[in-house]
């Protein structure tokens, strides 16, 4: 049966071939894995971004890593599976319902818990899949079928059990305590929600008198207000200014409340006054000192950053206008003392974006020390996980080792309800902090522990706050494959195999994770964490919404291809974790670093149609394996086996960007422009049958494995070409995302050919160069002379002797070793054709004569000194013996030095046997430049060096010189003239000083370019 002819259009269309194979993929389930599948399990969760998201930057970066490793894998023949998801986000979701509530004039609680939850689930499947089919977009190669959402049954599920069991185990308890409190959420958050900023803003002096009427201390705070909830102040036991006040009492300004003064060690003397004022109930530190002294707490705010009750006057006022209002009461009472500017940090709610506030709180707390503690144990004796790059693992252990008690309870309705149920008919009906509580998995079973212990009478009510999103988003690794049950993919697919993201939820997500996993399942989640840095904008600046300076992927999908925006993020990497910048136009929404991508892959598809074009409808198992017999099969060979080896080696090392850039190389070079020029004679009807078969057998063989090396990074493109290529039928073809990964066979590298190869490949580009400096025409052909003085160099040259001719255009090529042409007067006075070299001066019989005499005289004048000075000191005492040794010795030392040395006798002799009138070394290279070829020597000629090959092409006949000068000489006025108009803008002070730094830094840019091609263009005159 005949095959027919492969056929690519002309023009590669990425959008519709794109999403051509992106439903092609997901309708026929190409990424479902199976557990009974053979192969070693690798597994890839991948971190779900909020349902509430729409796709980003980051989470194209982070997309692109994560498919192009497991692709890879997947071609290796590992069984891999890759499980998408997305989280519920609690806050997020919450602020977007109650959004849309205020603007219908209403709130959640008009709407009553049940009503409200309806209305967010509607909102996530009308609007909640954006983000999921966006990701589509990416051509992500995950198992659709297994899609999860931490909301969904089994999830939640696994929620509750984890929540149970902690419980259970002493781990969960609930308590009145210190939290970071959102106003604009109206939630606690957890410190990992917390964003310090720093801020300019004041630091507030006043005084408080001493109830005994014998002075006042100062004290110093940023927040004034909450001195009305103060219940101490408090001075470091050895600040000697202080020590006697210990003990005394003060009277509150405003409140008249007396408070203690007490002595703590965690006051730090420098610090302003030394005295600072102590409010248990909105500062971390001082609650832990009111723990200590036993102070009373005093919550002066309401949970919407209004001040309460126990705030007197300012009742009602938001906490930053009542600062304004304390302050002047303050300065009004005459305690004021001053004000100055300070810049301090500021912590800000990540969610509601405004500063939190430290409020006491009954909240659910997880006692972390004991589930630290066993994670770092994994760490620490097993180096579970491995972090890439590796300096992120003293950071993560760092946390690990600091970490405090973990409040999961938020003040929300969308999310877990926390499984606790309260008496409430044993407080009046309310909840309260005293409530008796039953935790359970269900209400039916909370309500007959309440029985047991209350009666048939007890009235229960759920606990109404939710679970921080990190709790549920902490099971991840394992709850998706099942978890809490036995299930086949959790035996299979647990622990996964690597975890991608970014530096920036090391702590929220990450560490949540291997927490988690250590206490539930024994092992940790994971065995690799591969942290990936961020997309920085085109100004090098990390792209954020508050700074408006975000990089729509979907823009740029549009307008260059998919393949095109995910190699770009991927070979821009240079280094694990390192963070990479995406070249941008805002005016044009252009980049040129995805324009570039975009423009190979347009090479990658020419190249495929010419290869296809040419191998008489054949695929490659039908042409078959290549015996390449010609220079070039074999380095084309050698190098696709270097690069098979090295992008293995890269990948298995995370060293994504440096596999992608290697590949690049390799096609966009070494195949398309080397190896298919080079054969391209050979491809002729009327050429040689055999060689015309190696060729496109090499050819076949090469294109096949070049799509499959790059199928991870440009999964649509590859597709659509190795489907034609490869020539698979309409219904149920294979698929190139399944097929084997190359491996290397290290017996067809040949790294000697290849750097011989090299020369030859450098030969061509500095010809094809020289031809471009010199406006040779494209088709004229030309003379060139190559010269090396090493033999192995003009071997390897004069191998590919052919090469060159084709791909240079060169018709008359000479390759020899240059002659070194040396002259000495005759006695006739003329100057001789062919001069004697250098050494032929003095290579005449009176010479020689005269060396012999002087050799014979040196000989004997030494041996003479020698003998007398041996003889002499011989007589003196004690000395006889050191200079017949130091004598012995110089003997030995002259004869070696001035005698057998050739170069050293010549000098030697010269020194004191001076030539007759010799020829000046000025004088011998002026004749040698006479002599030397002069009628190539007058004719124009432009050369090049490649290694240490010397190239000359002859220019009369090929082009006219005189207008070429002309040319070059105006190219060079016009840029000299750039050169002075932009060196005089820089010298202008004015410009310098007052230009923005951008335009000042663009102008001196222009200038050291143009410097640069006035260089250029004086070389290429002078080689004229």
């Amino acid at each position: 049966m005949t095959a027919t002819i492969p056929n690519l259009p002309s023009v590669y269309e990425s959008f519709s071939t794109e999403a051509k194979w992106q439903k092609f993929w997901e309708e026929n389930q190409v990424y479902k894995a199976d557990p009974d599948h053979p192969g070693e399990p690798y597994c890839i969760v991948i971190p779900p971004p909020n349902v509430t998201g729409s796709l980003h930057m980051g989470h194209a970066f982070e997309s692109a890593l994560i498919d192009a490793i497991i692709r890879y894998q997947r071609m290796k023949g590992k069984n891999a599976l890759w499980l998408p998801g997305t989280d519920h986000a609690s806050i997020a979701v919450q602020t977007i319902l109650e959004k849309q509530l205020k603007a219908e004039g209403k709130t959640r609680y008009d709407l009553g818990r049940e009503k409200f939850l309806e209305r967010a689930w509607q909102w996530k499947n009308e609007s909640g899949g954006t983000i999921v089919n966006q990701l589509r977009r990416l051509g992500v190669s995950v198992d659709w079928s297994r899609e999860r959402f931490t909301l969904d049954e089994g999830l939640s599920k696994a929620v509750l059990e984890a929540f149970i069991r902690l419980y259970e185990e002493g781990l969960i308890y609930r308590s009145n305590y210190l939290v970071n409190w959102c106003p604009a959420s109206q939630s606690a958050v957890s410190d990992l929600e917390v964003e310090p900023k720093e801020v300019n803003g004041n630091l507030w002096h006043f005084r408080y008198p001493l109830t005994d009427g014998s002075g006042f201390v100062e004290v110093a705070t940023t927040r004034p207000e909450t001195m009305l909830g103060d219940t101490a102040v408090a001075v470091n036991p050895e600040d000697e200014r202080y020590k006697d006040l210990i003990g005394k009492t003060l009277t509150l300004p405003i409140m008249n409340r007396e408070i203690p003064i007490i002595g703590d060690e965690l006051v730090d003397p420098a610090f302003g006054t030394g005295c600072v004022k102590v409010t248990p109930a909105h500062d971390p530190n001082d609650f832990e000192m009111g723990k200590r002294h036993d102070l009373p707490f005093i919550n002066i705010m309401n949970k919407d950053g209004t001040l309460n009750e126990n705030a007197g006057e300012f009742q009602g006022q938001d906490r930053f206008v009542a600062r304004k209002n304390v302050v002047a009461r303050l300065e009004a009472d005459g305690v004021l003392v001053k004000i100055e500017e300070y810049k301090h940090t500021v912590p800000y709610s990540d969610r509601g974006k405004v500063p939190v506030e430290p409020l006491l709180s009954t909240q659910w707390f997880v006692k972390i020390r004991p589930i630290a503690d066993k994670t770092l144990d994994f760490l620490d004796n097993q180096n579970s996980p491995e972090f890439v790059p590796e300096r992120w693992r003293k950071v993560y252990r760092d946390w690990l080792v600091n970490l405090r008690d973990w409040c999961i309870s938020r003040q929300l309705w969308w999310g877990h309800q926390i499984p606790a149920w309260y008496a409430v008919s044993e407080t009046n009906g309310e909840i309260t902090d005293n409530t008796p509580f039953f935790v359970a998995k269900t209400e039916a079973e909370a309500l007959e522990k309440a029985k047991a212990q209350f009666g048939e009478e007890v009235k229960l009510e759920q606990d109404p706050d939710v679970l921080d999103t990190w709790f549920s988003s902490g099971l991840w690794p394992f709850s998706t494959l099942g978890w809490p049950e036995q299930t086949k993919d959790l035996e299979t697919y647990y622990p996964n195999a690597t975890l991608v993201t970014g530096f920036d939820i090391i702590f929220f997500w990450v560490a949540r994770m291997t927490l988690m996993a250590g206490h539930f399942t024994g092992k940790m989640p994971f065995k690799t964490v591969y942290i990936h840095g961020l997309v920085r904008d085109e100004n090098n600046k990390k792209m954020s919404k508050s700074a408006n300076n975000g990089i729509d992927p979907l823009l740029l999908i549009d307008k260059y291809g998919t393949d095109a925006l995910r190699y770009t993020l991927v070979k821009e990497v240079v280094g694990a974790g390192q963070d990479i910048r995406l070249e941008y136009d805002r005016k044009k929404d252009e980049s040129i670093s995805v324009e570039a991508s975009r423009n190979f892959a347009n090479k990658i598809w020419n190249a495929a149609r010419f290869v296809m074009m040419n191998l008489d409808g054949q695929t490659p198992a039908q042409l078959g394996k290549p015996e390449p017999t010609e220079l070039s099969d074999k380095w084309i060979i050698s190098r696709y086996h270097q690069v098979v080896k090295q992008t293995n080696n890269y990948i298995d090392n995370y060293g994504l960007g440096e596999a992608a850039k290697g590949l690049y190389e390799f096609i966009w070079g070494d195949f398309c422009d080397w190896y298919i020029e080079l054969v391209k004679s050979r491809l002729q009807k009327d050429a040689d049958p055999a060689s015309r078969k190696v060729a496109q057998q090499i050819l076949a063989e090469i294109l096949e494995g070049i799509l499959k090396l790059l199928h991870p990074f440009m999964p649509h493109i590859t597709e659509e070409i190795w489907q034609t290529l490869t020539q698979q039928p309409a219904e149920n073809p294979q698929v190139l995302a399944l097929q084997s990964y190359p491996e290397a066979d290290t017996n067809l590298i040949d790294a000697d050919l290849e750097t011989q190869f090299d020369l030859l490949i450098g030969a061509i580009r500095t010809i094809r160069n020289l031809r471009a400096e010199a406006d040779v025409k494209p088709g004229a052909k030309i003379t060139a002379n190559l010269q090396s003085e090493s033999e192995k160099e003009r071997s390897i040259l004069i191998t590919g002797e052919a090469y060159i001719k084709d791909l240079a255009k060169v018709e008359t090529l000479t390759i020899n070793a240059p002659t070194s042409i040396e002259i000495t007067p005759d006695n006739t006075g003329e100057t001789p054709t062919e001069l004697p070299k250098n050494n032929e001066i003095f290579s005449s019989s009176y010479w020689r004569t005269l060396k012999n005499i002087g050799l014979i005289l040196a000989v004997l004048v030494t041996l003479r000194v020698a003998i007398f000075v041996g003889n002499t000191s011989l007589r003196i005492p004690l000395f006889g013996s050191f200079f017949e040794t130091v004598g012995l010795f110089y003997s030995g030392w002259f004869v070696v030095r001035y005698l057998l040395n050739g170069k050293a006798r010549k000098e030697l002799i010269a020194k004191y046997f001076p030539a007759k009138e010799t020829p000046t070394e000025t004088e011998i290279e002026s004749a040698i430049i006479e002599a030397k070829e002069p009628e190539q020597k007058k004719e124009n000629s432009i050369s090049g060096v490649v290694g240490t090959v010397q190239i000359v092409i002859p220019l009369t006949g090929v082009v006219d010189v005189e207008v070429l000068r002309a040319k070059l000489d105006k190219s060079l006025n016009k840029v000299e003239a750039e050169v002075k108009a932009l060196t005089g803008r820089l010298s202008n002070s004015n410009f310098v000083d007052k230009a923005p730094a951008d335009v000042v830094q663009t102008t001196r840019d222009a200038l050291a370019e143009a410097q640069k091609q006035a260089e250029i263009l004086r070389d290429r005159l002078s080689s004229l």
